[in-house]
């Protein structure tokens, strides 16, 4: 039976189906859904969560589609009853990179630079690491983005590294920021399969392709942006990683050109989450 697909239609959507269709190896089908996000040129900022994952949760409860493809980062973290996650593949990278007209890095960033972004976190953490920049929204995909970028509208723009990795965009060594420098939005990189609760079938054939560690360490970090406040206008920063039985977090919140940190440990992801988040919220008094 061929398994119907829903995607955004981005260059980059299209690539993370595919590479789901390619892990599930079996007769797949790409749908296509145009997502609110996709309908407007609005600044993300002012378009709320979920805008680019609603529409395709529709299609999924209507039963237009067997499964959909989401960024992680771009699912909000209160789920729908009716839906589950049902599978995360190992995830990509989940770095970002900071793309300039000299395509340098941080050091070929001017000084006062016209910084691309639409992200409240990578807007703060770019402040910390360069001030006077000037973090400006950017609507478009990598490919936009980076055009934009080389025709001269922006000195740089910042993006996941996992996007032009999924669309084979050559990026420099030198491009990409560090853990340390510009800590991920969490679940970044990683990829959500999301099909109906009550759909045992294609449940049981997502299972396969569940990669254990990568859940475990999403789990922390989709975790703590909930007991942050479960938005993405937080500027919040959180990796985190299996080191044998126990899950790591490292988290960061860029407040006014200040960065503050913490660092758990601990089997249990949520619980890791709450002390991070006490450490977080405490410095900055949330």
């Amino acid at each position: 039976m061929t398994i119907r697909i829903g995607t955004r239609g981005s260059p980059l959507a299209l690539a993370q189906a595919r590479i789901v269709a390619t892990l599930l190896d079996e007769s797949a089908e790409l749908v296509v859904i145009r997502t609110a996000g996709d309908a407007t040129e609005a600044p993300l900022s002012e378009l709320g969560d979920g805008i680019f994952v609603s529409a395709i949760e529709q299609a999924l409860l209507r039963g237009e589609i067997d499964l959909a493809v989401h960024s992680l980062k771009d699912l909000p973290t209160e789920e729908h009853d009716a839906l589950v996650i049902a599978a995360i593949p190992e995830r990509e990278d989940p770095r970002d990179v900071l793309v300039t007209r000299e395509r340098g890095g941080l050091a070929s960033l001017p000084a006062g630079a016209d910084v691309g972004t639409s992200s409240p976190r990578r807007a703060a953490f770019i402040r910390a690491l360069a001030p006077g920049s000037l973090p400006r929204d950017i609507r478009g995909n990598v490919e936009t983005r980076m055009r934009k970028v080389s025709d001269g509208a922006y000195d740089a723009t910042i993006l996941a590294l996992a996007g032009p990795r999924r669309v084979g965009i050559a990026i420099g060594e030198v491009e990409i920021l560090s853990l340390a420098q510009c800590p991920p939005a969490p679940g970044q990189g990683a990829l959500a399969i999301q099909c109906r609760r009550a759909d045992a079938p294609v449940r049981g054939r997502l299972t396969r392709i569940d990669h254990a560690p990568t859940r475990l360490a999403v789990t922390a970090e989709r975790a703590l942006l909930r007991e942050l406040g479960a938005t993405c206008a937080i500027p919040l920063g959180a990796y985190g990683h299996a080191d044998g039985a126990e899950i790591v977090l490292e988290a960061a919140l860029a407040e006014d050109g200040a960065v503050v940190r913490a660092s758990m440990r601990g089997s249990d992801p949520l619980e890791v989450a709450k002390r991070a988040a006490a450490v977080l919220g405490a410095a900055v008094g949330a």
